[in-house]
């Protein structure tokens, strides 16, 4: 595997890892707040949150996308002055629409709490406003420094605002809750803008080492031409409005959720506080969980677009088709076994995090939602790769229509079958799993088609499938077998089955993968590869 290849697997390993943690402190995290604020309070803190991932998603999704190609582009052709023209201009463009959102979430924060018919939901949007303009700065950041293959930054920053959370969020949600339930839901969405604007700060420090480091290491080539503002401005729209379209479709499908959803259930019969807490626990819970290892897919996303636009500024065909393949084999080796294992321990997950926060009842209908819900991992992984591969590739278009059809599919099967009594809320995860199909299989024809790599379903499909499905006969056998109902084991024996399942699963899946081939030593980041190498150097000199 050349340096090149291991920058793919040894960026995705850092972001992956960081983003790994950062959902785990965020789902351990919900578990205090969820004692603090309590299952209503839990409905409003998430209702919070679709309408403001909109709006950081129309702000800040395309143009550090863009940038992060435009730098990476700009520095394989060794022009690192053009690189920094592009961050400069990117920057006063996302100073404005950080501004602006802002501004407008502020302003129409009554509005939105009207719309969703949750009027306790706007001290929640004006405490979490200002983070608004806090992300779409240190988008800029992120994408000038991934643009270079400097993930590091962008781990920590991520780290820095979970951690913050914690620490700021939940004393302020405790304060909070000496007055109402939607003061304490907005304390801890104060918090988590605190969080950010302590992530921006190290970012900023960060931006200033890694310009120095650019100037050191890269020389600048005499013959390229300064750009103007305009054509960098042109080429930057050109790029981020098509990648921010796509990206707003599932932030506008999770808003439309929060107003649809308990509409729906209430419709159905179901009281309003019923409807709110049975949205709560799948907005919360169960999507909570299922972002833990989507965090991974994410960081290949983000690894993917700036080594595929590399490829093709060097017209290297061979590499790009290449890099698609680990990228993809990567999405199933992680997705598969992700979806399988959580699809199997659902509810004893949800005893462990959740149990005093929601009745057995409402754990039960959650470990329903997340068993279900857990097969959009595998698919969520493939499709944020091949959005990558596709953006990288200057196609950014295809991702943005492959999933406004996904989504228009999810909002109609939501509306067909979460109002049927017998069903309601248990419809939305089989729309999102229809959702996120409808889009995979056009992305993957398209990545063929631009790239000219010939998917091998062997690899990429088979072999991971059966090592999870190997992994997951095995654990479900050690849970029954010894385990049982979760509802029904203490604190102590629910923590120590879950952990031993998830290290036999863990153990079955590894030795399956490298015994079918899904995994090959050279997949693994370069730290793990020379270990291997120095134990296979030992072995041939005892040989010898």
């Amino acid at each position: 595997m050349t340096n090149k290849q291991k920058s793919l697997v040894g960026g995705v390993s850092i972001l992956g890892v960081a983003g790994i943690i950062c959902k785990v402190v965020g789902v351990l995290y919900r578990i205090p707040l969820a004692h603090l604020i309590g299952p209503a309070g839990m409905g409003i803190y998430h209702k919070v949150y679709p309408a403001y991932n909109l709006l950081l998603t129309v702000s800040s999704a395309g143009l550090p996308v863009a940038i992060s190609r435009m730098v990476a582009h700009y520095v394989t052709l060794q022009d690192p002055r053009n690189a920094r023209r592009i961050f400069k201009i990117a920057m006063q463009m996302l100073l404005v629409l950080g501004l602006l959102t802002m501004v407008l979430m502020l302003v129409f924060s009554g509005r939105l709490a009207l719309w969703q018919g949750t009027m306790d939901t706007r001290a929640g949007y004006m405490a979490i406003a200002p983070s608004l303009f806090f992300v779409c700065v240190m988008s800029a950041y992120r994408g000038f420094l991934q643009g270079q293959r400097n993930m590091v930054p962008t781990a920590i920053s991520q780290l820095t605002e979970q951690i913050g959370r914690v620490f700021i969020a939940l004393p302020l949600a405790y304060v909070g809750m000496r007055h109402s339930v939607a003061l304490g839901a907005a304390g801890a969405l104060l918090g988590s803008t605190i969080a950010e604007g302590a992530a921006l700060l190290y970012m900023l420090f960060q931006h200033r080492r890694a310009d120095r480091t650019l100037t050191d290491t890269i020389p600048q080539r005499p013959d390229c031409q300064l750009l103007s503002d305009r054509i960098i401005g042109q080429r930057l729209v050109r790029v981020a409005i098509p990648i921010t379209l796509g990206a707003c479709i599932v932030p506008l499908a999770g808003f439309i959720d929060s107003i649809m959803l308990t509409q729906l259930m209430e419709s159905a019969g179901m009281a309003a506080e019923d409807a709110l807490i049975c949205y709560g626990a799948y907005a919360g819970p169960v999507l909570t969980l299922i972002n833990v290892p989507t965090a991974v897919a994410m960081a290949m996303s983000t690894n993917l677009v700036p080594d595929i636009a590399s490829g093709m500024a060097r017209g290297e065909r061979e590499y790009v088709q290449r890099e698609t393949g680990i990228g993809l084999r990567m999405a199933a080796v992680i997705g598969f076994p992700c979806s399988v294992g959580m699809s199997l321990l659902a509810q004893p997950i949800l005893y462990l995090c959740y149990r005093g926060s929601y009745t057995a009842a409402q754990l039960d209908v959650a470990a329903e939602l997340l068993q279900i819900s857990s097969l959009t991992i595998i698919l969520f992984t493939v499709v944020q790769a091949t959005s990558g591969i596709l953006q990288g590739a200057g196609r950014q278009r295809i991702p943005m229509y492959t999933l406004v059809l996904g989504v228009g599919l999810k909002i109609a099967l939501n509306y067909t079958l979460v109002r049927i009594p017998g069903v309601n809320i248990h419809g939305a995860p089989w729309a999102s799993l229809l959702c996120y199909t409808a889009s995979m299989i056009p992305n993957l024809y398209f990545v063929s088609k631009y790239t000219g790599y010939r998917f091998q379903f062997g690899d990429v499909v088979v072999k991971p499938l059966l090592a999870a499905g190997l992994m997951g006969g095995i654990v479900n056998l050690l849970w029954n077998g010894v385990f049982g109902n979760p509802g029904a084991l203490n604190g102590f024996r629910l923590t120590a089955g879950i952990l031993l399942c998830v290290a036999v699963g863990a153990a079955v899946y590894v030795w399956a993968a490298f015994a079918l081939g899904a995994i090959d030593w050279e997949d693994l980041p370069g730290s793990l590869g020379r270990i291997r190498q120095r134990l296979s150097a030992k072995r041939g000199r005892k040989n010898g």
